[in-house]
């Protein structure tokens, strides 16, 4: 058989491949996977990102329990405050009526040795010999208690100047200027059926001179001249809140005026209806519908005037009158932007003022005593007061400095997030 020669030069051995060779070449040739260190790389970013994610959180839930606490310490704080001005207001609407009561027995003490009484204030009226209320005082005089069962005279009440008392007569002479002569000197009925017995008129609308008051003037030589006040207590619009608890006078139980910040205005002394005193016969059902003086004629006469002891308390107050004020040294604001300036004027009719004895000086003794316990518990409150307010302030302030740097956190976290979300993309890259 033929057999082509071969190559020369090339040994026969040579040409038999190395079964080892060929398995080393066969090793060399496997697939290798170019991704595996990105791989690598990747799951190393991950495992720090996930650290990353639990520091975040914990840091972050540290900080939250941390405003946390500081809300739940200001909200305390902010409760112990609200009961404490609760106390505060208490204290202090009992200081006003332990000074109400106080103040009438003191004030004006020494500058009228001789105070105005009952007697002195029938003269002060019978000096109008031609008014309404001179005839019907004079009426009185002459006649007793028989004046009251005439047909003219029952519905009448009285004449404002002795329906009520004043403890002071510098308070008095006040109250009378406010008021003015012609209302202290008005007659007050209980209905209208006693306002129409008063005056009566003609066919043509003329005024009856013989009947009522007119006729009356006439027949005792007191000629009626010029008009008259006459105060029909059924058509008055009465008080229609509540009283003070346990007071005999029943004082209406206003709220107490406090200035902007909640304070009580220095030199408040109280409110000019509740400085009137009356006899207990006027306190209940002298109207037709149960009312006593006090929620009807002297609600409509002074509603909600506030007395002060000086001009200057008076004018540092105006924020907190709403209704008219006084001053015991003749300050004056008729109403709400309305001031009355000047000289005082002297209005010869003043209300009475009531007779003192020991027992209203053993009761003025015992006021002050309760006065000055109420005072001591009041500044006790006001450090109390003091010391929680610091604490609420820095507190917030805490508070405040923690919540800003957990809004830092936030957004320092969330810029640190936005970096990680960019990593793989980096190494997808590579």
């Amino acid at each position: 058989m033929f057999q082509s020669p071969t190559p020369t030069g090339i040994n026969k051995h040579s040409l038999h491949t190395n079964p080892l060779s060929i398995q080393g070449a066969s090793s060399a040739l496997v697939p290798v996977d170019l991704n595996e260190g990105t791989v690598d790389a990747k799951e190393s970013v991950q495992n720090g990102e996930m650290l990353q994610v639990q520091s975040i959180f914990r840091h972050s839930q540290k900080l939250e329990d941390d405003l946390r606490m500081l809300g739940t310490k200001i909200k305390q704080h902010e409760n112990n405050l609200y009961h404490l001005n609760s106390e505060k207001n208490k204290l202090d609407d009992s200081i006003l009526h332990l000074q109400e009561s106080s103040s009438k027995a003191t004030i004006g003490d020494m500058d009228n040795p001789n105070p105005t009484n009952d007697e002195e204030v029938n003269k002060q009226i019978l000096q109008h010999e031609k008014s309404a209320a001179g005839i019907l005082c004079q009426l009185k005089i002459r006649h007793g208690a028989q004046a009251s069962h005439l047909t003219l005279t029952k519905d009448v009440v009285g004449i404002v100047a002795t329906l009520g008392k004043v403890e002071d007569d510098n308070l008095s002479r006040l109250f009378s200027e406010y008021l003015g002569v012609e209302t202290m000197l008005a007659i007050v009925c209980k209905t209208y059926e006693g306002v129409k017995a008063l005056e009566m008129y003609d066919m043509e609308g003329c005024i009856n001179k013989s009947c009522g008051l007119h006729g009356l003037g006439a027949s005792i030589g007191r000629a009626l001249d010029g008009r008259f006040l006459v105060i029909c207590l059924e058509y008055l619009r009465p008080y229609a809140g509540n009283y003070v608890v346990n007071d005999a006078q029943r004082k209406l139980d206003f709220l107490i005026p406090r200035l902007p910040n909640g304070e009580l205005p220095s030199g408040f002394l109280g409110f000019a209806v509740n400085m009137i005193n009356l006899d207990s016969s006027n306190l209940f059902c002298v109207t037709p519908s149960g009312y006593g003086l006090r929620e009807t004629l002297f609600y409509n006469l002074f509603s909600r005037l506030q007395v002060y002891k000086t001009r200057a308390e008076m004018i540092q107050a105006l924020p907190c009158i709403s209704e008219g004020a006084l001053s015991l040294d003749g300050g004056m604001v008729r109403s709400c932007g309305v001031f009355s300036l000047g000289n005082r004027e002297d209005v010869d009719v003043r209300f009475p003022r009531p007779e003192r004895s020991m027992r209203l000086d053993n009761h003025h003794i015992e006021i002050e005593r309760q006065l000055k316990d109420v005072k001591w518990k009041k500044e006790k409150i006001m450090e109390e007061l003091k010391r929680e307010q610091i604490l609420l302030d820095t507190t917030r302030f805490n508070y405040n400095k923690k919540k800003a740097d957990y809004l830092k956190f936030l957004a320092q976290s969330s810029s640190d997030a936005t970096q990680a979300q960019t990593a793989p993309d980096r190494f997808a890259c590579r």
